[in-house]
């Protein structure tokens, strides 16, 4: 059997912002099936580092491949193969769930929408929610909606920003749980922005940890825990905090 390409690379990311200097080289890779958050406190470079990924900023210095392909020069086809959800996303609040999900099948092109549709609902614990209008649901549910349709279309990728942000235990349950499945039965990488570490060290099986531009951490989330001599994931995420002030 041949190597498995990692489904994200970057090499040498570095960003200037006039005299700030936003990311100062960051190398990161993603495999398939992997479960990975990208932390750090406000002004580390996490969310510019993010938006160099997903191709919506062009870095200054190195490297991004997604799927194989080469950012920006070819965006179009890495976007076919990259899903993204963030809680803060809205929702048509006159459609039906399902009708929603169905519009977005075809946009991406699906052969059989309804059926893609019908998974994912089933996927995340929320069948009961298809003939629900955009505006009879909660913010929890809203947010598994958003994760659904970034999935549709079955991407190597998916990246998720505070997907778990402000939901309640049995939501952020399903989120994890449906998210799980997605990993293990499709292959596809997630990739989570959050500042609820409590939730990345249940969902990901591997922390990435940026401060002042750089990776400053990486690995299994008690690990890089214990390697600042902390018990978890919140006392690294202060600390570091705390050295950027």
């Amino acid at each position: 059997m041949g190597t498995v390409a990692p489904i994200l690379r970057a090499s040498g990311l570095v960003k200037r912002y006039r005299r700030t200097l936003a990311v100062a080289g960051v190398d990161l890779e993603v495999m398939p099936r992997e479960r990975v958050a990208l932390l750090g406190p406000n002004g580390a470079g996490k969310t510019t580092t993010l938006m160099m990924l997903l191709g919506v900023v062009t870095p200054d210095a190195g490297t991004v491949d997604v799927a194989g392909y080469r950012l920006p020069r070819h965006r179009s086809e890495a976007a076919r193969h990259v899903g993204f959800a963030a809680g803060y996303l809205p929702l048509p609040e006159r459609l039906r769930v399902r009708e929603f999900l169905t519009m977005f099948g075809h946009l991406y092109g699906l052969v059989d929408p309804r059926r893609a549709v019908a998974a994912g609902l089933e996927r995340f614990d929320i069948a009961e929610l298809g003939d629900n209008m955009g505006n009879e649901l909660s913010s929890g549910q809203r947010t598994l909606v958003g994760i659904i349709k970034a999935t549709l279309h079955r991407p190597s990728l998916l990246v998720l920003d505070e997907p778990t942000a402000s939901l309640d235990p049995d939501v952020a349950r399903r989120v994890r749980s449906g998210l799980e499945r997605l990993c293990a039965e499709e292959g596809t990488a997630l990739l989570v922005t959050s500042h609820d570490m409590l939730e990345v060290e249940r969902l990901c099986e591997r922390v990435v940890f940026i401060s002042r531009g750089l990776v400053v951490a990486d690995g299994r989330p008690s690990e890089v825990a214990s390697s600042f001599g902390v018990e978890g994931l919140e006392e690294v995420f202060v600390h570091l905090a705390r050295g950027q002030a």
